[in-house]
């Protein structure tokens, strides 16, 4: 079996995706092509390709940046004080097809996410990759990958020296 990933386009099969939340099934259904278009994000798409281009899994990247105040305390002395927003890349959803739960799909789509942010950090300031979790499913998995808690704000940070760490 053979999986590929790329930007999302017309030809993929997304009809029959269920993650067992119904807000990305809905997402990658009717908004994902919309939200493309108007360049709010980009999503790429993991696809079977022995399977007709049908969706396994997806995330979706965005520009984004964070309140200086929400930056965890050992990060925000590294930065100039007149940065009152700090530049950030979303990691703004992640989702794979039920039928593929539990094969370390989820991981892996993370994992491409994060690499995608760095190479693109090295073009345009990002310091982190930040995550606003679904549910407490989700906020426990990327907890796992190494990211921490923003204070009072509900959103997961990973910094990019981190993440380079993984790549270089």
């Amino acid at each position: 079996m053979g999986f590929l990933t790329e930007n999302l386009h017309a030809s993929h099969v997304r009809s029959d995706f269920q993650c067992g939340n119904s807000l990305l099934d809905q997402y990658l259904m009717l908004q994902a092509s919309q939200d493309v278009k108007k360049r709010l994000a980009a999503c790429f798409v993991c696809t079977d390709v022995v399977s007709s281009n049908k969706v396994i899994g997806f995330y979706t990247l965005s520009n984004s940046s964070i309140s200086r105040e929400f930056v965890p305390i050992e990060w925000q002395n590294k930065y100039p004080k007149s940065y009152h927003t700090i530049p950030t890349t979303l990691l703004g959803r992640l989702a794979v097809d039920a039928s593929f739960h539990g094969k370390g799909f989820g991981g892996k789509l993370l994992i491409e996410a994060l690499y995608r942010s760095y190479l693109a950090s090295k073009k345009i300031g990002s310091i982190a990759v930040v995550v606003d979790p679904i549910d407490v499913n989700a906020e426990e998995f990327y907890l796992s990958y190494g990211f921490q808690k923003l204070p009072d704000s509900g959103k997961l940070f990973l910094a990019m020296k981190t993440i380079e760490q993984l790549f270089v």
